[in-house]
């Protein structure tokens, strides 16, 4: 999927994503991170695009953030990252340099699990198929969404919260069962494409919107830009000034629409991930979501 396409699709879903605060706001362009860091005492980062692209950590992230945290600054990242434990999410970006205890990581899937706490146990269909390590979510009753027609017939609800292994024809069964029998869909991560070495995945977001497209079913999303996530970010917190709190993100559509739906500022990485090698000014002026700064990178 290209920039331009993926994009387009972010806007094709706008009404049902949280309407953009309209504030009249300049924009400030700067060079990267540390040029904010008199600016806030708290930095919500976003992983894909701002921290690392695909497996591979940005160069030179690492020594800025903890250049941020020296400053006596909080860092934390707020990732729709819903296809793996919190513990994994830990050892992967250690692994990649970076020194994030579990406390300062905020996830979709974290806030996925919160709600399934209030749901009655029922038969949850998992996309993707891989029913190993979902002892976080809570759920006792699961069935692998592969080839066999009956697991997604016998399914009392979905859990989207991994696209990997995601095919064409195991979405047009999802789409026939649930035109037979609508049922409730709870999207781990509302992402329609995230960045990669090369080009885009593509993301339980995009999915999910297809399925409100082509059946009656209104999927639940979990993460940015929904205020779900940012409850969870502002409890973890505690009492904060909001005005010296930023999220730092690579998408219009996820984090920075998420950030003036928490009332925090924002800041957009134009150099790397969703954006890189694109006329990010045009995409804001046709958005219509404006970030506080736009920074060459993170």
């Amino acid at each position: 999927m290209t920039v331009d396409r993926a994009f387009a699709e972010y806007e094709a879903v706008r009404h049902v994503l949280p309407a953009a605060d309209t504030t009249s706001r300049d924009t400030v362009y700067l060079e990267d991170l540390s040029d904010l860091f008199d600016q806030f005492d708290v930095f919500l980062l976003d992983a894909f695009g701002v921290l690392n692209i695909g497996e591979e950590a940005i160069p030179g992230v690492q020594k800025r953030v903890a250049d941020l945290v020296s400053a006596g600054k909080r860092a934390m990242i707020v990732s729709n990252a819903a296809s793996v434990p919190l513990a994994s999410l830990v050892k992967k970006y250690r692994r990649l340099g970076y020194d994030f205890e579990p406390e300062d990581i905020v996830t979709s899937r974290q806030t996925l699990a919160i709600a399934l706490k209030s749901m009655n146990d029922r038969l949850w269909g998992v996309m993707g198929g891989d029913l190993d390590g979902l002892n976080d979510l809570g759920v006792s009753r699961t069935a692998s969404l592969l080839d066999d027609p009956d697991a997604y017939y016998n399914a009392d609800g979905f859990l989207l919260i991994g696209s990997g292994s995601w095919t064409e024809d195991r979405q047009r069964r999802l789409e026939q069962s649930l035109a037979s029998r609508p049922r409730t869909i709870l999207v781990g991560n509302p992402d329609i494409v995230a960045p990669r070495n090369e080009g885009f995945s593509v993301e339980p977001g995009y999915f999910a919107h297809q399925l409100s497209k082509k059946t009656s079913a209104v999927p639940h999303f979990f993460g940015k830009p929904f205020p779900n996530i940012y409850e969870l970010v502002f409890e973890r917190l505690g009492q904060v000034d909001r005005s010296r709190v930023v999220m730092v993100g690579d998408s219009l559509h996820t984090d920075i629409l998420g950030a003036h739906i928490a009332g925090v500022s924002s800041a957009l990485v134009a150099g790397y991930g969703f954006f890189a090698n694109s006329d990010v000014s045009k995409a804001i002026a046709r958005s219509g979501i404006t970030p506080n700064f736009v920074l060459a990178r993170p």
